[in-house]
């Protein structure tokens, strides 16, 4: 007695020739889409059958693909585990090739890299000690190999890219000016405001001008032009490089006996280098200029008056301390924006990672840089 179901692409039909022997006859096409509803009715049919053999018949199976194969595969080992035996019959041409391209003793194998135990807190911070220690090695060889770079360059400056250095000048300083002076105007109009609510009660409104100027020139203009180009900049080098990594294209110019890191990194560290003291200049004008809209409109001040004593608080020092730290924030952009692409291995899936990455390493270390120059500065001056 046969006990037929019926499914899309193909009809298995279960028999039991002996009491010790189970034939599942197959016809049909068995393709992806069947596989596991396949899978599921041949264990159904053989459930309760501790021993035996169970024979499939393959005669009338039209097309099978690698998928159909491995089912046989899997139900196989299932049959084999369980004591028994499976025998495959009338076995096509085309499903014999098939399965003469899988690896059986591979299937069986265990994967090279298992899933990964929990760890302990003390595992756990050995692991990250380690991952912080191969990651300032990396950076640590990069920054030498573009510090080579750069004496070389300096001794050749004919084989410098100046266009590339110019359409990233374009891109970093012309395209970034209009976010900077916006972000740098409101910043200057915020701080002058919150000061005023405190100064005006003392009759100190002029020292807002004062207040806002210092801490525009000193502290908040480079940093925030510093931030922002990071933002912009630094994903914008991590992404092209990264991109060109995964394409073979860096791996082609090193076949080419071209040095990736002058061809790539060094244009971009030059423009950068370049741009952003203008940006911080431009940033520490329009923060001024915020304090200026507060101090005309809501404290009485003349702008006159009002630029009188921010010119009289900013002096030369302060403003070469700021334009030294907008050379040292873009060293630090570009070295890290290029250094995460060249890091790239993978899919697309690591670029977005290597431009995260560079985002948030390059603003971590222009913190901790502008917190060095601050605590340096403040016993110099």
């Amino acid at each position: 007695m046969g006990i037929k179901t019926s499914q899309p692409g193909y009809v298995l039909q279960t028999q039991s020739a002996e009491s010790d022997q189970l034939v599942l006859s197959l016809s049909g096409r068995v393709s992806l889409d069947d596989a596991d509803r396949l899978l599921a009715e041949m264990e159904n049919a053989s459930a309760g059958r501790t021993a035996g053999v169970v024979k499939i018949d393959l005669a009338d199976v039209s097309y099978m693909d690698s998928a159909g194969v491995l089912t046989l595969f899997r139900f196989e080992e299932k049959i084999r585990r369980e004591g028994g035996a499976c025998v495959t019959l009338h076995l096509p041409d085309r499903t014999r090739g098939i399965m003469g391209l899988i690896d059986r003793q591979g299937l069986s194998m265990p994967t090279l890299r298992g899933e990964k135990a929990p760890t302990g807190l003390m595992e756990a911070a050995g692991d990250a000690g380690v991952k912080f220690y191969s990651d300032f090695k990396t950076l640590m060889t990069f920054l030498g190999d573009l510090i080579a770079a750069l004496v070389h360059l300096a001794r050749h400056p004919g084989e410098v890219r100046w266009g590339d250095v110019l359409f990233t000048m374009r891109r970093t300083g012309a395209e970034g000016f209009p976010i900077v002076a916006l972000i740098s105007f409101l910043i200057g109009l915020i701080i002058a405001f919150m000061s005023s609510l405190q100064l005006k009660q003392f009759g100190a409104n002029i020292y807002v001008a004062s207040l806002v100027s210092l801490a525009i020139v000193r502290e908040l203009g480079p940093i925030m032009t510093a931030i922002l180009v990071a933002g912009r900049s630094a994903s914008a080098y991590a992404a092209e490089i990264g991109t060109m990594r995964i394409n073979d294209e860096v791996d082609a110019l090193v076949t080419m006996g071209i040095d990736p890191i002058r061809f790539l990194a060094v244009p971009k560290l030059i423009a950068t280098v370049l741009v952003l003291p203008i940006l911080t200049l431009y940033a520490d004008l329009f923060g001024i200029a915020g304090g200026l809209i507060v101090g005309v409109t809501g404290l009485d001040l003349t702008p006159y008056t009002y630029l009188q004593e921010s010119q009289r608080t900013i002096t030369l020092f302060y403003l070469l301390s700021s334009m030294l730290k907008a050379l040292v924030f873009a060293f630090v952009i570009a070295w890290i924006g290029c250094q995460r692409g060249f890091q790239v291995r993978g899919g697309v899936e690591a670029v977005g990672a290597a431009t995260t990455s560079a985002v948030v390493t390059s603003i971590l270390l222009i913190v901790i840089v502008d917190s060095v120059f601050a605590v340096v500065l403040h016993y110099v001056g």
